[in-house]
């Protein structure tokens, strides 16, 4: 599958089939979140591969059960957990080196998106899950101080095919030398 193919037609997947997910399918997919780029290369991002079903279901339960993603979080084979070490992405000798600080949630997210691409060229369906209570899924998973989880990404087979969301074209997002020149 092409690259821009795969980017223009991934969705986000709440439905799934209870089909497992190969070995081998998931250290390639984790293979691709590896080689995302990170701030100066500190690669703080961090990755739980949840497959037990009871440690899913209380992963489920730290979402609010109006989340969509509430019960693909206990039907799908695999729960991967976003975690990401603080203090190491946008910092230089311990300080922040921006004024956006800790640069881990930017981290993620691009290994994030290396790997829900990656799922999506092999068949498999994902869903960015954040709205959670995050705190308490580092209990659940024995996270240690100084890492935090930052999502939950699903992942299985896709049990539909909803249709993209509508975006909003270039014209309105493009500016050319300044912020509102068109």
């Amino acid at each position: 599958m092409d690259l821009v193919e795969a980017i223009r037609d991934r969705r986000s997947i709440r439905k799934y089939k209870t089909d497992p997910v190969s070995e081998k399918d998931l250290n390639t997919l984790l293979e691709a979140a590896r080689w995302a780029p990170s701030w100066a290369n500190t690669q703080c991002v961090r990755w739980v591969v949840v497959k037990d079903p009871g440690l899913r279901a209380q992963l489920a339960e730290t979402l609010p059960g109006a989340n969509p993603a509430y019960n693909a979080m206990k039907v799908v084979p695999v729960v991967l957990v976003a975690c990401a070490v603080t203090g190491k992405a946008g910092f230089k000798k311990g300080e922040p080196t921006t004024d956006k600080g800790d640069w881990f949630l930017f981290d993620v997210a691009l290994a994030a998106q290396n790997l829900t691409l990656a799922a999506h060229a092999i068949g498999l369906g994902t869903v960015h899950v954040g709205l959670m209570d995050a705190g308490k899924a580092e209990e659940i998973l024995g996270v240690p101080e100084g890492v935090r989880v930052v999502e939950f990404i699903p992942l299985g087979y896709p049990d539909e095919s909803p249709n993209g969301p509508g975006r909003n074209e270039l014209s309105e997002i493009v500016f050319h030398e300044k912020y509102g020149q068109s």
